[in-house]
């Protein structure tokens, strides 16, 4: 979190600013089921729902340093993708009661922008599935959607409907409906719900499929809002879905890695707004239904 002179603080410090900011108060209680939980949000686990432990980080961040970082701001688990996946295999080998892996299927020449059209992805993806553990078939990205990609998307919903495991999808409203399309049952977490999609239509597409969940990473600062008060279309989006949202970080480059401490801290401050049972939906206890986790603090300082 930072202070109105620009400092960073870190976990230990985040209830004290939360009071001392004085910049979200009482009367901006997001919702009417009890008082906002405040300060006691220090004492919530969190479970990041958006991590990539990508190769230039290995070096920088070794896996000691990622469960520390954890351990220093409360998450007690992590659901983790990364380009290429072995560094997700690392960190989960490191810290497995702390890491659950999904499949990127970023690797070699395939990337964002091109994965749909590399040789063999489908081959690729079904043998990790089948060699590692893996709960979850992304964070990939579809930029602009190609129609011409369904045969793959078919086959990827398959393999993620035989393991019960969800699609954790880069994009904007538009694919979400069209694999919903392909396959009404399909399980989608959507990342960053739908990041520069406004929130009016993250809310049509929340409320047009209800099923579908959304992590909120890099939107910590849309939600907490201009000047004191929380954005109200992201509290009214958060108050209408509070079952289907997780918190993330989304460490996509080193630099938030760096800034991971300010990331949480302010996830914790807005989070600080609502009542304890929503806050506590959104920091963690989403995630272990969706996870069939169970997740608390005691987990923090373990593998």
């Amino acid at each position: 979190m930072k202070t109105p002179g620009g400092h960073v603080l870190g976990f230990k410090s985040t209830a004290t600013a939360i009071l001392a900011l004085g910049a979200f108060s009482a009367a901006h209680a997001a919702g009417p089921d009890g008082p906002p939980i405040g300060a006691a949000i220090k004492d919530i686990p969190l479970f990041d729902a958006h991590v990539h432990y990508k190769e230039p980080a290995w070096q920088r961040f070794p896996v000691e340093t990622i469960i520390e970082l954890m351990d220093e701001n409360g998450v007690a688990m992590a659901l983790v993708s990364s380009t290429p996946d072995e560094g997700t295999i690392m960190l989960w080998e490191y810290a497995p009661n702390r890491i659950v892996p999904e499949l990127r299927p970023y690797h070699g020449a395939a990337g964002s922008s091109n994965w749909t059209k590399t040789e063999g992805m489908d081959a690729y993806l079904e043998t990790r599935l089948e060699t590692y553990p893996h709960e979850g078939i992304g964070e990939f990205h579809i930029h602009r959607l190609d129609t011409s990609d369904e045969l793959l998307f078919r086959k990827i919903i398959k393999m993620a409907k035989d393991r019960d495991i969800y699609l954790h999808v880069h994009s904007g409203a538009e694919p979400i409906r069209w694999l919903y399309g392909l396959d009404p049952d399909v399980k989608i977490i959507w990342a960053h719900a739908g990041l520069s999609t406004p929130a009016s239509e993250v809310y049509a597409l929340m409320e047009a499929f209800p099923d579908l969940l959304a992590d909120t990473s890099l939107r910590e600062w849309e939600i907490a809002g201009p000047g004191d008060k929380l954005s109200p279309e992201w509290v009214e989006i958060i108050l209408d879905f509070q079952d289907r949202l997780m918190i993330g970080s989304d460490t996509w480059v080193n630099s938030q890695w760096e800034n991971y401490s300010a990331i949480m801290d302010m996830n914790r401050m807005w989070l600080s707004q609502f009542p304890r049972e929503i806050a506590e939906k959104l920091a963690y206890k989403n995630a272990e239904r969706v996870f069939g986790r169970k997740i608390s603090m005691e987990q923090v300082g373990t593998r």
